[in-house]
């Protein structure tokens, strides 16, 4: 076993005990999460050394760099896009993305239905919620959470589009528990409307514990799993 591949068993230990102990607290299965490999800044051989370890999820947040991934990564994984989409690099998010996790606007959503339509795929998407209490954060992305339903009608009459739940980020600057607890229920309210759709994607490397007693589904970590970010530049 490459000392590579070591260092990223160890760590992926560490983080399935970390979701077990928070499952055990919340009175959850663990099995009811899923981990998405946040791959970005990481070579492809990294990316391929995740399928020897059981992992099927990797997730990417800048369209230019998860589009040439793609095409070196050898091993099978479900590819999500989980970063702030801009509507001109939906057409090429929509080439390779299995779940587009930050649907945040009208515009977006007509642009994916676009380009889903074009090659005649059904794309499934999360809506990104923004839990910032002071106000909407453009830098961060998200719909402001009294706008939600209305976006989630949209895209559930869009021929090609699949509404398969929510996605959040904790704000900076606050302890993530309660904002995790304001979107437990935002969701809880969303389900009664959408209640296919029950991916809750919340919680990365610093405080999956607190997604997890929320309701999470989905993990997404990088920095615990693949360690400190190549420097770039």
């Amino acid at each position: 076993m490459s000392n590579r591949l070591t260092e990223l068993k160890e760590n992926y230990e560490v983080i399935q005990e970390r979701i077990n102990k928070a499952c055990q607290k919340a009175g959850r299965q663990a099995s009811e999460i899923t981990l998405i490999a946040v791959t970005k800044t990481y070579p492809a051989i990294d990316v391929d050394l995740l399928q020897q370890l059981g992992i099927e999820n990797v997730g990417e947040n800048k369209d230019q760099e998860a589009s040439a991934k793609k095409l070196e990564v050898k091993e099978q994984f479900k590819w999500h896009f989980i970063g702030q989409l801009q509507s001109n690099k939906a057409k090429s998010v929509v080439n390779y993305a299995d779940l587009i996790h930050s649907v945040d606007r009208i515009s977006l959503v007509k642009e994916l239905q676009k380009s889903a339509a074009s090659i005649n795929k059904q794309q499934e998407v999360l809506i990104q919620v923004d839990l910032d209490q002071r106000g909407p954060d453009p830098s961060r992305g998200g719909i402001w959470p009294a706008e939600l339903l209305d976006l989630a009608g949209l895209i559930s009459q869009s021929s090609h589009l699949q509404l398969m739940g929510l996605m959040s980020v904790a704000p900076l600057g606050e302890e993530p528990g309660p904002a995790f607890e304001r979107l437990s229920l935002i969701r809880a309210d969303f389900l009664k409307f959408h209640p296919q759709a029950k991916i809750l994607s919340a919680g990365m490397s610093e405080d999956l514990e607190e997604a997890v007693l929320f309701g999470a589904t989905h993990l997404r970590i990088g920095s615990a799993l693949l360690g400190e970010r190549p420097k770039i530049g």
